[in-house]
């Protein structure tokens, strides 16, 4: 299967931890369910496992409560979908540390760039009344800011169809989102890179429809497309076109959230269980970040496009629309989910990382299979990939069976030469050699360091996470960085000297 995702030294206390061991047992949020169907959910919780083992290691199963604690996510809510309809949803652990909040089913969590996925279904919708086209210069549909022109867009223009695929050349990567309390910048103001805006201009760098790369600034600019087409804020257009319709009624893209929903929402956390300051950050970047949502209703999203596709139903999308939104164009992308052809069905998701909060969408056609895992901490992507071998394991998914892989033995002279501090998607990441072990660790991944298995002097893999590393060197021999590859895509890192 191919799928993309891209602080402080503060342990859970005793007694959260004791919370967390006891959550598998006794969900926060548990709705009645048949007794063949709570057995299949006792043996998700307790079955979970890397996605990558070493090979030769002992086989083993673990319990969503212990490994819950070993990545310091305080709370984790699953809705699962099968036979085309939601068969259980759970929620276990805290939403909020501090008063012992459980976490429910009808808690709100961060959805990060799984917005993207939702947000381009609100774009093709409008495309779909005419309001807005696929081809053609994106500019011609832009009235109050313009994608700035240049060598690049001269010999072709930028396209939404580019835009929503992460093919259009354009830059910035992804947001930081702001504290509460910090002044919010416009969207135009986050399209140019102006104060009070913490992100970089947006930008087109590359040839439009020559390289897929992943683009949150490319959505902004579809926020910007659709607040114009739809004349109405995005936040408000996307709860009467799409939110309310699926019956999402909890779910919003406001920023900041509103008052009404702050005492539902969980709080963020980071990789070593430090709440996240003010509780969570805030992002204007609506269409690239911003929803808040519940597995349940998010899950209504699967279905819908299930549906769609299905020729079932036309309330959001037709099917000629919903085929083009699961249709790839450059790299794994269609126009809103990462897409693989499996045969007999297709499989669609999206994964999302805002600060403290870490969630995946995944969903198949053809076999009415899905599911949306949302955590509240740093550390949720490892948990969800568990999570998800689980799931697969129980309900005989095509996808996310666990891979054995062969090491080499570990040489301390190798890792002290591939040791040191490298930048990753701009942000710091470490290796770190002890003997005759090498670790890696970046704050995109959590704060816990995860081992690195040898495959060759330059390649590794990590059974933490499904991902791998290929260290590079310069003409002169000198390590110079890596690629970091996940989920069929390669992230370039460079190394700090």
């Amino acid at each position: 299967m191919k799928r993309s995702r891209l602080l402080c030294s503060v342990l859970l206390s005793s007694w959260t931890l004791a919370a967390l061991a006891r959550s598998d047992s006794a969900p926060a949020s548990a709705e009645a369910v048949s007794p063949e169907v709570q057995a299949r959910i006792t043996r998700v919780e307790q079955g979970l496992s890397t996605h990558v083992v070493v090979k030769g290691s002992p086989e083993r199963t673990m319990t969503l409560a212990q490994r819950m604690a070993f990545h310091q996510v305080p709370a984790v809510s699953i809705a699962l979908i099968n036979d085309g309809k939601v068969e259980w949803a759970r929620a276990y652990g805290l939403a909020d540390v501090a008063s012992r909040r459980p976490a429910t089913t009808t808690t709100l969590f961060q959805a990060g760039s799984v917005s993207k996925a939702v947000s381009a279904i609100g774009a093709l919708r409008l495309v779909e009344q005419g309001k807005l086209v696929l081809d053609g210069d994106a500019n011609r549909q832009l009235t109050s800011w313009k994608i700035p022109q240049n060598a690049f867009t001269q010999k072709e223009p930028v396209s939404l169809r580019m835009l929503l695929n992460h093919g259009a050349g354009t830059t910035v990567h992804g947001y930081d989102g702001y504290e509460q309390g910090q002044k919010l910048p416009t969207l135009l103001q986050v399209l140019d890179g102006a104060a009070p805006a913490n992100s970089a201009p947006v930008r087109v760098d590359i040839a439009p429809h020559s390289t897929w790369r992943y683009s949150g600034g490319g959505y902004s600019i579809i926020q910007l497309m659709v607040t114009e087409a739809a004349k109405q804020p995005f936040d408000a257009y996307m709860k009467a076109a799409l939110l309310d319709p699926l019956g999402m009624v909890r779910s919003t893209f406001a920023a900041p959230l509103p008052e009404a929903l702050r005492s539902e929402a969980a709080t963020a956390y980071d990789g070593n269980g430090k709440a996240v300051a003010g509780q969570w950050h805030v992002f204007p970047e609506s269409a690239a970040a911003g929803l808040w949502t519940t597995p349940s209703e998010l899950a209504r999203v699967v279905l819908e496009v299930q549906q769609a596709e299905a020729g079932k139903s036309d309330r959001i999308l037709s099917r000629e629309m919903a085929k083009a939104l699961l249709t790839r164009d450059l790299g794994e992308y269609g126009l809103g989910f990462f897409v693989e052809n499996l045969g007999d069905r297709t499989s669609f998701s999206h994964s999302g990382a805002n600060v403290g909060f870490r969630a995946q969408i995944y969903g198949y056609t053809r076999s009415g299979q899905g599911v949306v895992v949302m955590t509240n901490s740093d550390g949720g992507a490892a948990l969800i990939e568990e999570i998800l071998c689980s799931i697969a394991a129980e309900y005989h998914w095509p996808e996310f069976q666990v891979v054995e892989k062969t090491a080499m033995a570990g040489d301390a002279a190798t890792n002290r030469r591939l040791a040191g501090d490298y930048r990753l998607v701009n942000r710091p990441a470490r290796v770190v050699a002890e003997g005759d072990r090498l670790y890696f660790q970046s704050e995109l991944f959590g704060a816990r360091r995860m081992e690195l298995f040898a495959q060759s002097k330059t390649e590794f893999f990590m059974t933490a996470q499904d991902m791998a590393i290929r260290f590079e060197q310069d003409s002169d021999g000198a390590v110079s960085g890596f690629a970091l590859l996940r989920g069929g895509q390669s992230y370039p890192a460079t190394r700090v000297q």
